[in-house]
């Protein structure tokens, strides 16, 4: 596919993620990266490596690192830029909404017109799903930005270190996935479009508790059997909870759906069955979530996911067992003993 080196790329959020997105798009083309924390912005221009977040990779000479928001929109801003969220679901809100206040004072040609997200999950309180959080901030305007999700099976440290990584892009804007596919597929990373927002979303939020759910299932040695049956259950879960909120049911077979359930639930450096993993040794959640140090989104999202499933009578008793764990209200025995229990059903 034709590289287009004209666009002009900037991530906003310095985490994990956030570093590894930008190290990768680095490879090919400039990259800013905007982090709120002054301090670590400093220290990454002067020792060149995001030490508190990404220790193992070095960042390449093409990605700036800047702690300057301003700077970094007017860098995506225009027709050629390209604004990438970087942030957890719990800053998108805050985030988007210092975008809209860039926006609100500039010509058409000077705004940010192309910004896609790359967070995972429910917000907190709302229940909303990215995409919704960003149409509520973006209401209003005469022009709001082309906008879309990145999403599928990656780990950041893998992605920073230019191994191969397959994403899925997804908007309903047909010339955003073009111009996003087309700046970010290149060597090592391999972009898919799609027009399903939810299905993407759901996928990426949803395998988060499912990673959870088998992360006890291996911190207890039930054994691969166990675990298999939990990622092909939860992938019914999943998919019937995304059809119910609008997704299409071919998606969850796809990167956002089933690769990305795959790679969390059994991959080692999955924060979520990290999380699994501890709970299952007789951990208290608010240590685990403590000594993660990174965000663990699937803790937040169980109890969403399992409201949504509630209000549209979607069955998930994965999620339910899992959600009832972090609430206290099960053991790891008890969560995954009841599963056991159940009456036998068709497939």
């Amino acid at each position: 596919m034709p590289q287009h080196p004209s666009f002009s790329l900037s991530v906003l959020g310095a985490g994990a993620w956030g570093t590894g997105i930008a190290c990768q798009i680095a490879s090919h083309q400039p990259v800013l990266l905007w982090g709120r924390d002054a301090a670590l912005m400093r220290r990454l221009q002067a020792e060149r490596v995001n030490a508190t977040y990404l220790p193992e990779v070095s960042l390449p000479p093409p990605l700036q690192p800047t702690a300057d928001l301003d700077a970094a929109l007017r860098h995506a801003a225009g027709p050629q830029g390209i604004l990438l969220l970087a942030v957890p679901v719990a800053g998108l809100r805050a985030t988007a909404q210092a975008v809209r206040i860039f926006n609100a004072d500039k010509p058409l040609g000077a705004r940010v017109q192309r910004l896609l997200w790359l967070c995972k999950g429910f917000e907190q309180g709302s229940g909303l799903l990215p995409h919704a959080v960003l149409d509520a901030v973006f209401a209003g305007l005469d022009v709001s930005p082309a906008m879309g999700a990145l999403s599928g099976p990656s780990f950041a440290v893998e992605v920073a270190r230019g191994l191969p990584v397959a994403l899925t892009l997804a908007s309903t804007d047909a010339a955003l996935r073009e111009s996003a596919v087309a700046a970010l597929h290149h060597g090592a990373m391999r972009i898919y479009a799609t027009p399903d927002v939810i299905g993407v979303e759901v996928g990426g939020a949803v395998k988060n508790v499912l990673a959870i759910a088998t992360g006890v299932s291996d911190g207890m040695g039930l054994g691969h059997n166990a675990r298999a049956a939990l990622v092909t259950r939860g992938l019914a879960e999943l998919s019937r909870l995304g059809v119910a909120l609008g997704g299409q049911a071919e998606t969850f077979m796809g990167l956002s759906g089933l690769g990305d359930l795959v790679l969390t639930a059994t991959g080692d450096l999955s924060r979520n069955r990290r999380v699994g993993l501890a709970l299952a040794q007789g951990q208290s959640l608010q240590r685990i979530v403590s000594t993660l140090g990174h965000v663990a989104e699937g803790v937040h999202t169980a109890r969403t996911a399992l409201k949504l499933a509630r209000s549209h009578r979607v069955a998930m008793p994965i999620t339910e067992a899992v959600s009832r764990l972090l609430d206290g209200k099960l053991t790891p025995q008890q969560a995954l003993g009841g599963l056991l229990q159940r009456q036998p059903r068709d497939e």
